[in-house]
């Protein structure tokens, strides 16, 4: 190697790490590159008609499952919990903040076989459950499993919850009972049931041909679903089917108002998380906004500061974006709203009114304010709304 060579070796090197350092800068900016996605065309569930469920159901418990159900049933505010649970596993996958997805039709197909896992996990730890000794849960002292399905009676069951001679050491120790979720995030729905697996409440099927036997319905895991006898065996939790699985909120938005948050931007530039999230609170009002559906149209790493920001861009047009600290929540009960707590947010658009105004409504510096209606709504030239102070000099009154 000459003198030359040896010399332009370092520099070479040098040239290719810049390169590579240029390319992981590119990279890492692409985190906060905002993305978009279009509305699920298909639903994300399915209800067939032998697994159609209903609300208020009056069951007794089977002695059986009465252990776990009295578990469930004792837990502190456990429905609330479970419901959360469910939601929050869905949304640690869609992982908005740096994803921008809004939709389970927008996961990929690995991540929706993980979900299963996501919830088990999160129910795991809302709950403290303890480990089984032969299946992942131990309640009241005896093992449980926990799955998941997001199509009604989907449910797939392992060897290794039920008694089977043909499984040899495949089989079960016992016919094991199992808590079974499920949750329609395009309806709100959700439902948890609780059942004891056996080899006969499985799906059988008859091999081809004429006068073909009975056999055990495997898929290629060889696990099997439910019969839909089964549907009749099961205790539903909270009697039945439940209607308030928490809203996501971006996915139910009107079709064109969720285009206008997603999409604005200042004349002449690209869409910024700050005018996204003015947008939000301009769309969505009189209604709670999570922490969730601030951190997917923000898709930055400070979008509750955005949150907090769009006070003062409101201001001017009329709307106030309250919070759970300060004054906010005393105001937010003045007027008749939800009250945001943290991680929540909430906006409205204000009117100066008199002291005789039948609206609930609030004083500030002996001016009364109170939620815009009707043609007020419409007014192009709105006044300013009151930057909120400490909460004791707010006073409220209801109507």
């Amino acid at each position: 190697m000459t003198i030359q060579e040896s010399l332009s070796f370092p520099q070479d090197a040098a040239q290719g790490g810049l390169q590579e350092s240029r390319a992981l800068a590119a990279k890492h900016s692409r985190r906060n590159t905002f993305r978009t996605w279009d509305p699920p065309r298909e639903p994300m569930s399915k209800m067939p008609r032998d697994w159609q469920i209903q609300s208020g159901l009056m069951q007794p418990v089977p002695d059986d499952l009465a252990p776990f159900v009295k578990w469930f049933y004792d837990q502190p505010e456990a429905r609330e919990r479970f419901r959360w649970a469910l939601r929050d596993s869905l949304d640690e996958l869609l992982d908005g903040q740096r994803t921008g997805r809004w939709a389970y039709q927008h996961l990929t197909k690995t991540e929706k076989t993980y979900l299963g896992t996501a919830v088990e996990v999160n129910l795991t730890k809302e709950f403290a459950i303890e480990n089984g000794a032969d299946l992942d849960w131990s309640i009241a002292g005896l093992d449980i499993d926990c799955k998941f399905s997001k199509d009604l009676g989907g449910w797939e069951i392992p060897m290794e919850m039920y008694l089977c001679a043909d499984h040899g050491e495949r089989s079960g120790r016992a016919d094991h009972a199992a808590v079974l979720t499920w949750m329609n995030d395009d309806t709100s729905q959700w439902a948890a049931g609780i059942v004891r697996i056996t080899d006969e409440r499985l799906r059988w099927k008859k091999e081809r041909g004429e006068g073909g036997d009975r056999v055990r319905g495997y898929n290629r895991d060889n696990k099997r679903k439910l019969s839909d006898g089964a549907k009749s065996e099961m205790y539903w939790l909270w009697g039945g089917l439940q209607p308030d699985l928490p809203t996501n909120l971006l996915l139910h938005l009107d079709a064109e108002a969720r285009k206008k948050i997603l999409t604005a931007s200042l004349p002449g530039r690209l869409s910024s998380g700050q005018q996204r999230l003015n947008q939000l609170f301009r769309e969505v009002q009189d209604q709670l906004i999570g922490r969730k559906t601030v951190l997917t149209v923000g898709q930055q790493d400070d979008s509750p500061k955005r949150a907090r920001d769009a006070r003062i861009h409101l201001r001017p047009h009329g709307i106030v974006v309250l919070g759970h600290q300060g004054s906010h929540p005393h105001v937010a009960r003045a007027l008749g709203l939800p009250v945001p707590i943290k991680g929540e947010w909430i906006s409205t658009r204000l009117v100066p009114v008199s002291s005789d105004d039948a609206r609930p409504k609030f004083s500030l510096d002996g001016q009364f304010w109170a939620r815009a209606r009707g043609k007020e709504l419409m007014d192009p030239d709105p006044v300013p709304a009151p930057d909120l102070p400490d909460k004791r000099k707010i006073d409220g009154q209801a109507p």
